[in-house]
């Protein structure tokens, strides 16, 4: 047998895994609070390169410390390195635990470096006729590289490498491996931190090499080099190449308490690694060992399930009894406008499954579905509720939905495929959509159907098995009834607002096209004429060379790729070019342009001329409603020419309106409500003006008159960023004034309100005490970070653990509204509809002889969804257009 041994540099590849995850850090937290991106990325990097190599022999080596023999000769080596991230020094031993399980010996050196191991193992294995591979993220390991060894080194994230032979080190470099160390000896390390020669750089240092061969022969050939700058910094630090090449070269013969038969692959330790993923909450890597999967295929092969058909349908049907699964399968994501694939019915592992989704209009499958009486399980309610709409079939009975029961229960992990999902809860036995219909374009239906209808089968079991276990955690995390009576009634809610629609005034849309478009040309003409030549306005490094080569304006920042164009660059440029400002108004009016009037042309629907939006219930961590497909809750307000657009939105007909209707300053009253502050209460209670009372508090003024325009808009900024948790560096960006100016407004600030300090303070600890902040409603949101080593993830997520429950209490009010808006709106056997909700704002279309009745009805019921300490204040408003529900 080909012996065939691997050698990884565990600090370096550890390092790079990290690195590779870190914009997830917040995501890779097991149950115990353990960071784990690192040991994720290093799991996938031992498959990838195990698969790919193949080895009989394997070892990691690690760094046994900061202090080895190179720090005896260079007290500076490797001094400038900024400390490990205790999110990532935390992580390191556990690799060893999962190298155990992977039957992988891992070792260190006292006083010597992973480099020194993996060199002496590499010829001693070479000397032995293995075949060796090193896998590292360190190019200084290619000098390792013979025809026998391979050093491969990382070039994106951990899992992909490139593969250095002594041939692919002289295509490189044109060195032989050999002589890496006196390049870097030359050329010094930066990373490594020895000097090298003054003002020799990589491409020098390998220009002498190939002429003199090694630092050596340099420095044997010193005095035939011409006078030059070079020359006198060569002869000067002399000694500093020496010593650069020394601590550049790895020892090969370091006493290495290793046989290479010690190093023979064990193979898995299944049963370890299965309790190793439990640990570290893997649920991706667990489903992949073989005993999971025996027992995974053991399941699933006694999963049985029965075809529906239109002979059998109607005695199933009648065979039924609550609570009864059921799933209907969609492939594309647009559940308005995507064809239903078939779907599952059934009662606790009895399936019965159909790919003919006609079979849903038989009358026993109807009447069963609309059964009110009769309990439905299902994996997303209002995606369910619409299809079925679609297809002239109405469900009623829902009792549990997978989704939003996931979401409540942890809402940093989710997943709108029922696989994915089933994972995050170590529930093995369905396969992810991805794996059985693919991704993307190729995205589509097994051309064996019994693969299509195991999936199916296996969905509903699922959801069945999944029930009582997240239903229990609600249970127990006591949001039962954030669960029962407002998150699973307001889907159906949604789903209603979705199916209505909202209707668009196409020829309104044309003419702001138009109009804008000729605001348009206008602006790009005199841009030219400013510039004195015509350029490609969107190309940021077209436009720098204008801004700040051609016209010379000063250059405020720049990028890796040249000049600065940013929003911040442009303002500051505005004083002293108009062009500048012109800039600004193009982006916007683009901006206006492509995203919301050409953005709504596309997808107001051809039969209705109406606007199908998707509400996302199961997205946000505070609670929030999204929109998408359009997204109708970011179309402009604050901006003249972006509140145009909502003349576009209209009613039904013309003897209809619009009725909008907002909560005023809802999350401020909502920090009243929780701190308990008696100041802030009292401001609401007697229906001051909540930011011109907060100005005369923090700029100690005795009158409201005395409170200028500035004053008040500065005390906006505090009231908002105290309940964002915002710094005194935040403040005074946002107000564009001095540190020292907006700490003194947040002191004055918590002076006068002092329960609302108490409160970020008390939030703060319950967070670092259960790890989680609740909303008035008990949704929860974790937050792992609360106690990370790192100041600036602590810091957000201390801000999260402030802002959350107030964010979050506010949505839950208006979903509250919402629901009691809907019950509201039969019971008084109205026609009005409920169309949109924005944010702390609802939108209605009825009947102008019904617009005094919302008047008065709308906020009664938005008042009195919830009981605070203060009152609410509930803002309404009327017209032909949702523009004009504001005049």
């Amino acid at each position: 047998m080909n012996k065939h041994l691997l050698l990884v540099d565990g600090n370096s590849v550890a390092f790079r895994a990290f690195f590779a995850l870190h914009s997830q850090l917040n995501r890779f937290v097991n149950h115990d609070g353990l960071h784990t991106n690192a040991i994720y990325a290093f799991n996938t990097m031992l498959d990838v390169v195990l698969d790919q190599f193949k080895p009989t022999h394997a070892l990691v080596a690690f760094d046994a410390g900061k202090t080895t023999f190179r720090t005896e000769k260079f007290a500076d080596y490797k001094g400038q390195r900024d400390k490990t991230p205790t999110e990532l020094s935390e992580q390191l031993p556990h690799l060893r635990e999962l190298l155990v399980g992977y039957g992988i010996k891992s070792y260190e050196l006292k006083n010597y470096e992973a480099d020194d191991i993996i060199g002496t193992m590499a010829r001693q294995a070479e000397a032995a006729g293995f075949k060796v591979d090193i896998v590292t993220g360190d190019r200084d390991l290619t000098q390792l590289a013979t025809d026998q060894v391979t050093v491969n080194v990382t070039v994106k994230g951990v899992n992909t490498l490139e593969a250095y032979t002594p041939a692919h080190v002289f295509e490189k470099y044109e060195l032989e491996p050999k002589q890496i160390i006196d390049m870097k000896g030359l050329a010094g390390d930066t990373s490594d931190n020895y000097p090298g020669v003054t003002k020799v750089g990589e491409k020098t240092a390998i220009k002498l090499l190939k002429q003199f061969g090694s630092v050596e022969g340099i420095y044997d050939n010193l005095d035939s080099l011409k006078a030059s700058k070079m020359k006198e910094h060569l002869q000067a630090d002399r000694e500093q190449a020496f010593l650069s090449k020394s601590l550049a070269t790895i020892n090969t013969n370091a006493p290495v308490a290793l046989t290479l038969d010690a190093l023979v692959c064990q193979g898995k330790d299944e049963t370890k690694l299965l309790d190793f993923y439990d640990a570290m909450d893997f649920q991706s890597f667990k489903s992949k060992l073989s005993i999971v999967n025996s027992a995974v295929q053991a399941q699933q092969a006694a999963l049985k399930y029965d075809v529906l058909t239109a002979d059998n349908v109607a005695a199933i049907a009648a065979q039924l009894t609550s609570p009864v699964t059921f799933y209907l399968e969609m492939l594309a994501d647009n559940y308005h406008t995507a064809e239903s694939n078939g779907f599952v019915i059934g009662h606790q592992g009895t399936w019965y499954v159909a790919t003919d989704t006609a079979l849903l209009q038989t009358p026993a499958l109807k009447q069963l579905l609309a059964d009110s009486a009769i309990e439905k399980y299902v994996f997303d309610v209002k995606r369910t509720y619409v299809g079925l709409q679609r297809l002239g079939v109405s469900l009623a009975g829902t009792t549990f939905d997978l989704l939003l029961a996931s979401y409540l229960v942890d809402t940093n992990d989710n997943s709108n495929d029922l696989g994915k999902l089933a994972l995050l809860h170590g529930y093995q036995n369905v396969a992810t959509d991805e794996a059985v219909y693919g991704k993307g374009a190729s995205k589509g239906l097994p051309e064996d159907i019994t693969v299509f209808e195991k999936h199916l089968a296996a969905k509903a079991q699922a959801i069945s098995d999944l029930q009582p276990v997240l239903m229990k955690k609600l249970q127990d995390n006591d949001q039962l009834a954030l669960f029962t009576e407002m998150e699973l009634p307001l889907a159906l809610v949604l789903a209603d607002m979705e199916i209505a629609g909202v209707k668009i005034d196409i020829d309104k849309l044309n003419e702001l096209k138009g109009q804008f478009q000729q605001r348009l040309d206008t602006i790009i003409q005199k841009i030219y004429a400013e510039a004195g030549k015509e350029f490609n306005i969107n190309s940021s490094q077209q436009l720098g060379k204008i801004l700040f080569e051609d016209m010379k304006l000063p250059v405020i920042k720049r990028t890796k790729t040249g000049y600065s164009t940013a929003v911040g660059v442009l303002e500051a440029l505005k004083g002293i070019a108009p062009i500048a400002s012109d800039i600004l108004d193009y982006r916007g009016l683009s901006k206006l342009q492509s995203t919301y009037i050409t953005g709504l042309l596309k997808v107001v629907h051809p039969e209705d001329q109406k606007i199908h939006t998707t509400y996302l219930q199961t997205l946000t961590q505070t609670g929030r409603l999204s929109s998408i497909e359009p997204n109708l809750q970011n179309i402009p307000v604050r901006d003249q020419d972006g509140r145009q657009i909502r003349q576009a939105f209209i009613p039904r007909s013309e003897d209809w309106a619009i009725f909008a209707a907002d909560y005023s300053q809802i999350e401020l009253r909502v920090l009243a409500h929780i701190s308990g502050d008696q100041n802030l209460q009292a401001a609401f209670k007697e229906g001051l003006d909540i930011h011109a009372s907060t100005a005369m508090r923090i700029f100690g003024l005795a009158q409201p008159e005395d409170v200028t325009p500035n004053m008040r808009r500065e005390a906006k900024a505090v009231n908002f960023g105290i309940v964002y948790g915002i710094s005194d560096y935040g403040l005074s960006q946002n107000l564009g004034i001095s540190r020292a100016q907006a700490k003194t407004y947040i002191e004055n600030y918590f002076r006068e309100y002092p329960q609302v300090k108490a409160y970020t303070e008390a939030i703060v600890k319950t967070a670092r005490e259960q790890g989680y902040v609740e909303t008035l409603f008990h949704r929860r949101r974790y937050l792992p970070d609360i106690h990370a080593k790192n100041f600036n993830l602590r810091s957000f997520a201390e801000r999260t653990a402030m802002n959350t429950p107030i964010q979050g209490s506010a949505a839950d009010i208006i979903k509250v509204a919402m629901l009691h808006m809907q019950h509201a709106l039969a019971a008084e056997k109205l026609q009005a509809t409920m169309l949109l909700q924005v944010h702390d704002e609802l939108i209605f279309e009825a009947p102008k002889t019904e617009i005094p009745i919302l008047a008065q009805l709308v906020p009664e019921v938005m008042d009195a969804a919830v009981s605070l300490a203060v009152p609410m204040k509930v803002g309404t408003g009327s017209g032909a257009t949702w523009y004009n529900v504001k005049d």
